[in-house]
């Protein structure tokens, strides 16, 4: 039921902009086509609040795979993208067990640290896997110093499989495109 809600709020938020932006776009010149794309969005969570964003490029080819079936749109594999440096770098964490949700693996959606507005904002996400120790102990957590804090508390381990995932913000806490 939460995701559904999520689902329509979002929905609601695109038309609102999409509408906006056609009237801004008439008013100004009179006659001024305007012309969207669609592109599908996964919601997630930063800073412990609910995101929209998407998915398009990743440097290996299982997860473009995994990403273009699970958005029933292209996901593209750019193998260049894991060469990207640090500093450009900024991290998704993504459930590999704990509650059950609609996280790229079946769990709860992934956690985004540095939205937009922040120092280290950048849309390109080094892919952090995550796994309970104890499965049912698993919670939902919305930041990633929660994340964080779980493991340095011993209940997950982080793994890193040098992934990078191009994943540009929707909305984000205080924003939105």
């Amino acid at each position: 039921m939460t995701q559904q809600r999520g689902q329509q709020r979002f929905w609601i938020v695109i038309g609102t902009i999409l509408l906006t932006g056609a009237l801004a776009a008439c008013s100004s010149e009179g006659k001024m086509e305007v012309k969207f794309a669609e592109i599908p969005v996964g919601m997630a969570y930063a800073g412990g609040e609910e995101i929209y964003f998407m998915h398009t490029e990743a440097s290996d080819p299982d997860v473009a795979a995994l990403l273009t079936k699970m958005m029933d749109s292209p996901v593209l594999e750019v193998p260049a993208l894991a060469q990207a440096p640090d500093a450009l770098l900024a991290n998704v964490y993504v459930f590999e067990n704990g509650l059950k949700g609609m996280g790229p693996l079946g769990f709860q959606p992934d956690v985004f640290d540095q939205p937009p507005g922040s120092a280290g904002y950048s849309p390109l996400r080094r892919l952090n896997i995550v796994t309970w120790g104890d499965n049912g102990k698993a919670r939902l957590l919305k930041s990633a110093d929660e994340v964080l804090t779980a493991e340095k508390a011993g209940e997950l381990r982080i793994t890193q499989p040098g992934v990078v995932i191009n994943m540009p913000f929707v909305t984000w806490p205080g924003g939105k495109r």
